[in-house]
């Protein structure tokens, strides 16, 4: 009788918890809804983008008003991407929890608070960072929010790839903010960004797929399944082959670059390849996963301690 009544009175406290209010926003609710490690990796390279067009020669102000046009931009894109996902992520364990899906951050407030940082994020792009800078911005913006969130992020396994644009646009970006041009330069690095994004994410999503499968995303390894999915990895990671050679080959790299980078992406080809025979998927998909992030970030510090002085 008394292990009745003690598990009857924990069953009210649970049943009591569930029903109760959510807690009111924090601060940390509001950071974690522009996704800071997005914006951390994309800082990192619109950093790169900036110092390489600068050859050392570097204005430190307008790199300061660089990045963060940057950065609001992209937590703005961010915002707007939790704000119309909010149905999908209450079906989803690893973003159930955020602040729109548990009820803490209301969607009126975040939808202003997006509106707001773009806002922002556009004026101090376009007034200190010139018409190019703001123009990519608004690029990025459009592709991330617009085609890529309401659109094909729902409907089609091709939103990875053309998402990828708008994860390309930091460089190019900081890239620009110093020629004003569109050159070469910031077509290398559009290529490594925009490459580097598809076999990034469907490795996460090879992890993920039965999450995403809940939840109604059309991700490819949920589509198409785990083995095409590593065959739709192997041509964007050897594609990034050409990337430090040319960077190297029109001077707006050193030796120094050249060897790391290259030699990760060979590595990585060749983790990606040897997928095939791997017998737990989800280990191999996780390695994958951990080892495109370093790819990037070495590639990008190299790139930075490496460039040609102008």
């Amino acid at each position: 009788m008394d292990n009745q009544l003690r598990y009857q009175a924990s069953t009210d406290s649970a049943a009591a918890k569930a029903k109760s209010p959510p807690e009111g926003a924090g601060w940390r609710d509001f950071i974690t809804v522009t996704k800071p490690g997005i914006i951390r990796s994309n800082l990192i390279a619109a950093f790169a983008g900036y110092w390489v067009a600068s050859g050392w020669d570097v204005q430190y102000g307008r790199l300061i008003l660089t990045l963060l046009g940057t950065m609001l931009v992209m937590a703005s894109a961010c915002v707007f991407n939790n704000y119309f996902d909010r149905d999908l992520d209450m079906k989803m364990e690893r973003t159930r929890e955020r602040g729109l899906p548990t009820g803490r951050l209301k969607p009126n407030v975040v939808l202003m608070y997006a509106i707001v940082l773009g806002i922002a994020g556009l004026a101090v792009l376009f007034a200190f960072c010139g018409v190019l800078a703001g123009i990519f911005g608004i690029i990025g913006m459009f592709v991330y929010v617009v085609i890529y969130t309401l659109w094909l992020k729902r409907t089609s396994t091709w939103s990875t790839s053309v998402g990828a644009i708008s994860g390309a646009m930091p460089p190019v970006i900081g890239y620009v903010a110093v020629t004003g041009t569109v050159d070469l330069g910031a077509w290398l690095l559009f290529a490594m960004l925009f490459l580097w994004q598809p076999p990034h994410f469907w490795a996460l999503g090879i992890r993920r797929k039965e999450e995403y499968r809940a939840a109604g995303f059309p991700l490819l390894p949920v589509v198409k399944g785990v083995r095409r999915t590593k065959f739709q990895m192997i041509p964007y990671v050897a594609l990034l082959l050409p990337v430090p050679v040319l960077m190297y080959a029109y001077d707006y790299a050193g030796i120094f670059y050249l060897v790391i980078s290259l030699g990760l992406s060979v590595a990585w080809l060749y983790l990606t390849i040897i997928g095939f025979k791997a017998k737990d998927d989800d280990a191999w998909a996780k390695k994958n996963f951990f080892f495109s992030i370093n790819y990037l970030t070495v590639s990008l510090i190299a790139l930075v301690l490496n460039t040609i002085h102008g």
